[in-house]
């Protein structure tokens, strides 16, 4: 069974025409590779400090005070420090960064199996997915494959959605944004086994979240929830937000990032045309502030004094990177450019962490779920993930477009 990152064969086999992005590095440039470069040394020196620290069985989840949490496997964010330790990898070179993302990648073995939780795609993707993808190894394959028929499990043909959460006694069947970043391990599914019933999920998924999930400036709701039953809609929220009729800025970007990918996968341009629209309310907004790092939520009502959200920018960047392979002209040049703000932005003292500060992750002031009173400015496992992976797509990106 051969594995592949379609995302990374695609920039390496298309030319990119992105105005400007084949002149030379020099001082009036948003971002260059050197800069990217210099990020990505920065991270991969924090990630040895975090290694040679981290207790066995558990995964970093963020740094609160002067305490390290830590997380078990079940734990929605497991997958993302030995993905991290993948892209290091693969960017260096360095077995030591090998070694643990293979001791990590196994802790997770059992999530193969979860059935009761959306979030197998984030789990199992970005570990044993860019595990296999760098080393072709085909014990990853057989885990991630009965990992989407766990996955699968969650789909409901009336409602037409994979249900989220089910630990609320609020909502029937309840589906929520981020679900859109898991429909990846299900579409590579479809691929590594002529499985079609995963590639029909995926886009009954998608096509159901653009109807439901979205008003008409394309901002998203967080959560929607529905009647399992008929596929009525019961009630829109947004659980993780200001308010329910708030631009959530994560919610933002989750979204944006998953029907980029979606249409990668699917190649629908109902896909493409949704994420360019996502795109631009982000972009165009006029709370979106000059460096694209966006605030908690696009409607919090103390801004300019509100927080900003670097996990929310770290994939909105990987998105905008992606998306400026798929458009042309002004459009791509804009998403690139974009992207490059924020890179540029994360890469600055104000975001960007210093040799063993921060536990050891890269980048600071993310937020969770400030209603919640959880994982409120501090750094954020994901958030690293995402920063990384949008600095190695630049570097191909910016790289290719040089020739």
């Amino acid at each position: 069974m051969m594995f592949m990152n379609r995302f990374f064969l695609v920039i390496s086999t298309l030319t990119v025409m992105l105005s400007g992005c084949g002149e030379s590095s020099n001082d009036n440039e948003i971002f260059s590779v050197a800069k990217a470069e210099a990020s990505l040394e920065r991270a991969g020196e924090q990630y040895i400090r975090m290694i040679n620290t981290l207790p066995d069985s558990v995964l970093p989840r963020t740094f609160q005070g002067d305490t390290m949490v830590y997380s078990n496997i079940y734990w929605w964010t497991s997958g993302f420090y030995p993905g991290t330790l993948w892209y290091l990898y693969e960017h260096t070179g360095d077995e030591t960064f090998l070694n643990e993302a293979r001791k990590r990648t196994l802790l997770l073995d059992p999530i193969k199996n979860v059935t009761n939780d959306h979030d197998v795609g984030f789990m199992l993707y970005c570990s044993y997915g860019n595990g296999l993808r760098i080393t072709g190894n085909e014990d990853y394959a057989n885990v991630l494959l009965q990992g989407a028929a766990s996955l699968s499990t969650r789909y409901n043909p009336v409602v037409g959605c994979i249900k989220s959460w089910d630990w609320s006694d609020k909502w029937q069947y309840p589906v929520i944004i981020d679900n859109m970043m898991n429909l990846e391990l299900l579409m590579w599914a479809h691929q590594a086994s002529s499985n079609n019933q995963y590639k029909k999920i995926s886009i009954d998924h998608s096509f159901t979240t653009l109807e439901n999930h979205y008003r008409e400036d394309h901002s998203c709701y967080h959560v929607v929830d529905y009647d399992p039953m008929t596929g009525e809609v019961r009630e829109k929220v947004t659980h993780q937000g200001y308010s329910d009729e708030s631009a959530w800025a994560r919610g933002q970007s989750w979204g944006f990032y998953g029907f980029t990918m979606m249409y990668r996968e699917a190649k629908d341009p109902a896909f493409l045309e949704k994420a360019k629209n996502i795109a631009n309310f982000l972009l165009n907004h006029p709370n979106m502030p000059e460096d694209n790092i966006p605030y908690w939520d696009f409607d919090a009502p103390n801004i300019p004094d509100a927080l900003r959200d670097a996990s929310a920018s770290a994939i909105m960047a990987s998105a905008l990177l992606e998306l400026s392979t798929f458009t042309e002209g002004e459009s791509s040049d804009l998403y690139f450019r974009s992207a490059e703000k924020i890179l540029a932005a994360l890469s600055e003292d104000q975001y960007l962490a210093k040799p063993g500060e921060n536990g050891n992750f890269i980048l600071k002031h993310s937020v969770g779920h400030l209603p919640g009173d959880s994982e409120v400015d501090v750094p954020l496992t994901y958030a690293d993930y995402y920063f990384i992976e949008s600095l190695m797509r630049y570097i191909r990106l910016k790289k290719q477009t040089d020739i």
